[in-house]
């Protein structure tokens, strides 16, 4: 397991013990597997994944609601179907993983987005109505235009929201040095780079005869190589781990505008990721631009009750305080999650 992966399970661990707890008396499904997730349904006018407050916000604007249109990919396979209606088709934002439906949560609440304190953490100016799934339109060379989207964008401000997502997905290095503004933002030396395989690894033994013998041929001495154990590398394309902060901030500077990385402080995987794609941005103008936010600091600057739903649900509280107890455990002996842990 990665360092990054490592993280990821024992924060989805502490979700889905929080969540179990959490979800008694709500409608919800908890999903096939020995890594179950709960996933919420919405029943009379609440959601049992949102703030009540937020979740009236959301459903009162359209383009907030559209959000919902999203639907959840694993669902099939992995969902039992909706007890209230089994018509219903599960959503991304039902989830109890979603870091989509985490940061709604937050800005939709009343009074948050329109709260000087957070504005300022956040380094924006004016008061600004946040844009979910913002399309940023990046440029491309030959005047194309990528159609990803941004998770948020708030006033002058784009934001890029974690939870326990293993990493920041990678792309071949073909398609991210197609960006117009690539060469004049980055030092394309400086990024972390990968390797995306086109097919599977693959054991000697899967080869033809005559391939296996082949190889042999240039191990050195048959007598201490056991061809039935080796691996072969599969073949593919050099590529940019990071891919999505590095969109990200090609997004903020096409649009003149700030970006921000909000994750869980319980995450420094993602942090030291962002800090690697900071300090490989040419002009120093650009990289003030640059900004990382855990949800801990942000909670500081919320409205109590909003506080006390994003510490029982997600374990999120401000600095200086200590989370509350996880609720109803099968079986205790079986939390290995400990914060001062490095694996």
């Amino acid at each position: 397991m990665t360092r990054a992966g490592w993280y990821a399970a024992q924060l989805r661990q502490e979700l889905t013990l929080r969540n179990r707890s959490y979800a008694l008396g709500r409608a919800h499904v908890e999903s096939y597997g020995s890594e179950p997730v709960i996933v919420y349904a919405p029943d009379c006018g609440h959601h049992g994944n949102f703030f009540d407050s937020a979740y009236a916000a959301i459903v009162a604007r359209p383009e907030w609601v559209r959000r919902f249109d999203k639907i959840h990919a694993q669902a099939a396979r992995s969902l039992p179907k909706p007890q209230l209606d089994p018509a219903r088709r599960w959503r991304e934002l039902d989830s109890s993983m979603s870091s989509d439906a985490l940061l709604m949560n937050v800005f939709c609440a009343p009074g948050v987005a329109e709260s000087s304190a957070v504005r300022d953490a956040l380094g924006v100016e004016t008061e600004a109505l946040p844009i979910f799934g913002w399309k940023a339109r990046v440029p491309l060379a030959g005047g194309r235009v990528d159609r990803t989207e941004i998770d948020m964008r708030f006033g002058s401000l784009l934001v890029e929201a974690k939870l326990t997502e293993v990493g920041f997905q990678m792309r071949t290095a073909s398609m991210v040095e197609t960006y117009k503004d690539f060469d004049a933002v980055f030092d394309r030396d400086l990024l972390p780079r990968t390797y995306i395989p086109t097919a599977r690894w693959m054991q000697a033994s899967e080869f033809p005869e005559n391939d296996s013998q082949e190889f042999e041929s240039v191990v050195g001495d048959p007598d201490l190589f056991s061809v039935i154990d080796a691996t072969f590398r599969p073949p593919g394309e050099p590529g940019y781990a990071s891919y999505q902060l590095i969109r990200g901030v090609l997004a903020a500077y096409a649009a003149d505008c700030s970006f921000c990385v909000l994750h869980d402080e319980r995450r420094p995987d993602q942090r030291e990721d962002w800090f690697a794609v900071m300090a490989a941005v040419r002009d120093a103008e650009m990289r003030v631009r640059l900004k990382i936010l855990t949800w801990q600091e942000l909670a500081a600057l919320l409205p109590a009750a909003l506080q006390e739903f994003l510490d029982v649900k997600y374990g999120i509280v401000a600095p200086g305080k200590t989370p509350s107890s996880i609720g109803e455990l099968d079986d205790p002996d079986d939390v290995t999650i400990d914060r001062g842990l490095n694996p």
